[in-house]
């Protein structure tokens, strides 16, 4: 299995440069793009008049092609063009064009909109004609299919310039750009569909997160495993009336795969704890000393969900980060160094994670998401900065590592908005990571099955039933691998 790439504009023109230099025509390339199109707009809609909208790029040249493969299916077909073609691919799939073509002008009242106006490489806002276009597509957005990007929407960001249009369908060629996974383009596109044009393979360090990047190395157990050989997990605790996130992130640990998970509590958060605990195991602590000892034993440790924004919580982490324990900080954990970041990145390891929402991450590396061009250099900033994995929570999720590695979450469930529900996800990155997983792939693994749980149970999910969806999720995992 080879992780799906995630492409930026530059790169996607390299190889389109090397696929031609190997001998692959651009009128070529361009055919098959057309034709990838064509097959998508068939097999999803039926046969209605359709308006092919083409700008004077390739992104036109491809609409040129759309139009034509249309029409010979017997659809009733009709360009309206922004501007003559002006790249010579473009201008000699415009001459193979046999049907109606008119200005970019008037009512546009077809049943189906195809938007070739502009793709992922625009850099300016839409004017004109276009950008009137863009409006009318972008109230009824049920009817356009677009092609590589929603026109007006940049490649790199998914951050419109202006007027942008938006589509039921994106058909898009060889990998995803960071548009199609980004919000809010993510949601500009609607459905995106990645058509293979012959490009062959592209190593890219930014990635879809999805079983393919991490599925050969998930810590199955074998028919030799023992609890203790399948991950000592910890968890700390909040005080008496804060318990309920640490068990939320346990349970998780648990049900991920952790052997052994215990939660660590003061001595009045024992009891509440104890009433509500099975198979997670229950141990007291006083000082960030003895924690340190106690913690030196783990393969991991959780610390933040609940944990409250106190002198005891920032003591607690560096004592965990003086063990041999990987670390998850989360919530609280992450709050408490928001006068000193720096105290924090000093202890860190490469094997620990940071699970920081926007308004954490702000408070650890202030300025950086809104100096950024997007989520995605911004957490691999953070990574390098923090000298650990960074999982950048939200409906596109970004996990970033200090080598450079990055993924994002293509699969985000709006059903994970509610309370508790990061304490659990923060539970799946502690359980995998003691089970041995390398730290990156952890989280992505983590937040995927994370936001696969979540679809499973769909409306009324609140976070206690999410360790209770994984096993299903695991247990089509371990049918796959």
């Amino acid at each position: 299995m080879t992780a799906r790439p995630i492409l930026t504009v530059a790169e996607m023109s390299a190889a389109d440069r090397a696929a031609i230099a190997a001998g692959t025509p651009g009128e070529v390339l361009m055919e098959r793009a057309g034709q990838a199109v064509a097959d998508a707009i068939v097999q999803r809609f039926r046969p209605q008049p359709t308006l092919v909208l083409c700008g004077p790029g390739n992104n036109g040249g491809d609409g040129y092609v759309v139009a034509r493969l249309l029409k010979t299916r017997g659809w009733p077909v009709e360009v309206r063009a922004l501007a003559p073609p002006t790249t010579a691919d473009a201008q000699a799939m415009a001459g193979r064009w046999d049907g109606v073509t008119r200005p970019l002008e008037g009512a546009l009242d077809a049943g189906l909109l195809v938007d070739a106006l502009f793709g992922a490489g625009l850099s300016k806002p839409l004017g004109g004609e276009a950008a009137r276009a863009a409006q009318i597509m972008a109230s009824r957005p049920e009817t356009v299919v677009a092609i590589d990007t929603p026109s007006g929407l940049p490649g790199d960001t998914g951050q419109p310039l202006g007027p942008v249009v938006c589509a039921v369908l994106t058909v898009t060629f060889h990998a995803r750009k960071p548009a199609h996974v980004l919000e809010p383009g993510r949601h500009l596109c609607g459905e995106v569909l990645v058509a293979d044009i012959g490009l062959g393979a592209t190593p890219a360090k930014l990635t879809e997160n999805g079983p393919d990047l991490w599925l050969r190395d998930f810590p199955w157990p074998s028919a030799a495993s023992h609890k203790h050989a399948r991950g000592r997990l910890i968890v700390i605790s909040g005080e008496a009336w804060s318990t309920g996130a640490a068990r939320l992130a346990a349970r998780a640990g648990l049900r991920i795969g952790a052997g052994l998970v215990t939660i660590y509590a003061g001595q009045d958060a024992l009891a509440p704890n104890a009433a509500h605990l099975e198979a997670v195991m229950l141990k007291p602590f006083d000082t960030d000393a003895e924690l340190e000892q106690a913690a030196d034993a783990a393969d991991a440790a959780i610390i933040g969900p609940a944990a409250g924004v106190t002198e005891t919580t920032l003591l607690n982490v560096l004592a965990l980060a003086r063990t041999g324990a990987a670390l998850v900080i989360d919530a609280d954990a992450i709050t408490v160094f928001r006068d000193d970041p720096e105290e924090l990145f000093s202890v860190l390891d490469r094997d620990d994670v940071l699970t920081p929402h926007p308004g954490e991450f702000e408070r650890l590396f202030p300025g950086l998401l809104k100096g950024s061009p997007e989520r995605i250099t911004a957490a691999r900033r953070a990574a390098e900065k923090a000298g650990a994995v960074v999982l950048l929570k939200g409906p596109d999720t970004v996990v970033a590592s200090p080598d450079g590695r990055t993924a994002v979450n293509v699969n985000g469930s709006p059903w994970l908005a509610t309370a508790g529900s990061g304490d659990v996800l923060a539970g799946f990155i502690g359980g995998l990571v003691s089970q041995g997983m390398d730290s990156f792939q952890a989280a992505c693994a983590a937040a995927w099955i994370h936001a696969e749980a979540a679809e499973l149970h769909g409306p009324g999910l609140i976070s206690e039933d999410l360790p209770g969806l994984a096993p299903a999720v695991l247990r089509r995992l371990y049918d796959e691998r």
